[in-house]
């Protein structure tokens, strides 16, 4: 067992060389960094909390979904007129599709522009004094900057067809569902992910252990890199994973998990997760994998969790999460407005997930935060 595992090294390392090649970014260290024990950093903590750091990221997108719908819509001074009209009304009037009117509808109540549900919208004070055009205050203007961006012009398609936009708004490039089976792409994106998910995953990992029991067989589906099940193998000695990817990201899970020192308890096995077979397990891990999907996908991601898992299994939903009365957190729901440009997902609310868990026989718990505004749900199966 590593030392650092063990409290045998107090204070600084002996050998400073491996905490440094440890956390260089993944790629550059996989291919000459041979440890021969699990590697320590997969259980020291930061000691700071990059919370904001994190969603500064995640709300890049979010001003120009409201400058869409400001500027190309002129959704408020519409609903301005029409007050009291409901959801679907709404998306009928503009021709959008539910999911990303959804999450433009989220947004809105979340910076509190708007209240209702789908049983009919309203202007609040603020919406009806600040982004009503007509108004002495109205703030539109402002806004024109953002009216032609490459980010606006694809929400506008994307609201309108409910398909999502190319990778970050180039015109040459292609979506993120078929990037991701390019392997200069693959690399990129799953590097940008496990840098992230180290921190997601010690979380994770430390919040999760009331909910274990005896169960020791985790499968890890989507899992990219392999991070979550390392930190999880890491703080649990207990458990052994397979990480469930498509080529060509299963490649980059074997070298990370080698670079971790944990070949011996964490597999890596090839599929695609909505045509091949699941292995059995006692416990299914969905990091950060349902929010990039529509709710039919969802739907069979589940179906198929259920299949694999066996009796009191364990289902573990950890992403970031709507309310369930979809008017916040406002952190979550600007990650909702990037989620539904670049993906053909958003962010659900516990309640989404519990109407597709119930009819299955699951006992769906409470939602557990971790950091950054994320947690996780589990569910048992019955």
């Amino acid at each position: 067992m590593n030392k650092f595992l063990t409290g045998e090294c107090i204070g600084q390392p002996e050998n400073t060389s491996d905490i440094k090649q440890a956390i260089l970014p993944m790629d550059f260290t996989y291919k000459i960094y041979q440890p021969t024990a699990m590697n320590p950093i997969l259980t020291q903590h930061p000691t700071t909390d990059p919370a904001i750091i994190l969603q500064l990221r995640d709300r890049q997108y979010a001003a120009e979904l409201i400058a869409t719908a400001l500027l190309r819509f002129d959704f408020f001074s519409w609903l301005q007129e029409n007050e009291g009209t409901t959801e679907e009304a709404a998306a009928k009037y503009f021709q959008c599709e539910n999911r990303p009117f959804d999450v433009l509808l989220t947004l809105c109540r979340a910076y509190g522009f708007i209240t209702g549900g789908a049983d009919g919208l309203s202007l609040t004070g603020m919406g009806k004094e600040h982004l009503v055009e007509g108004s002495p205050w109205y703030l539109g203007p402002y806004y024109t900057p953002m009216r032609d961006t490459p980010i606006v012009r694809t929400y506008l398609h994307v609201l309108g067809t409910g398909k999502p936009g190319n990778w970050r708004a180039k015109d040459t490039g292609a979506d993120w569902h078929d990037s991701m089976r390019e392997p200069a792409f693959a690399k990129e994106f799953t590097g940008l992910m496990n840098c992230r998910g180290l921190l997601l995953g010690q979380k994770l990992a430390e919040s999760i252990t009331p909910f274990l029991g005896e169960r020791t067989r985790l499968l890890d589906i989507g899992g990219g890199s392999g991070i979550y099940s390392a930190t999880l193998c890491a703080a649990h000695p207990q458990l052994s994973a397979t990480v469930f990817e498509q080529a060509p990201v299963d490649r980059i899970a074997r070298s990370e998990v080698g670079r971790h020192g944990l070949e011996d308890r964490i597999s890596v096995k090839t599929g695609d997760m909505f045509l091949d077979e699941w292995p059995e397990a006692e416990i299914i891990l969905l990091s950060n994998v349902l929010h990039d999907w529509d709710i039919p996908q969802v739907r069979e991601i589940i179906i198929r969790a259920a299949k694999s898992l066996v009796p009191d299994g364990l289902l573990i939903i950890h992403d970031a999460f709507i309310d369930d009365d979809k008017c916040g957190p406002v952190e979550i729901a600007e990650y909702s407005a990037l989620l539904m440009n670049i993906t053909q997902g958003k962010c659900y609310s516990v309640a989404e997930y519990a109407g597709i868990l119930a009819p299955l026989g699951f006992e769906i718990g409470s939602f557990n935060p971790t950091i950054s505004k994320r947690g996780f749900v589990t569910a048992i199966k019955k």
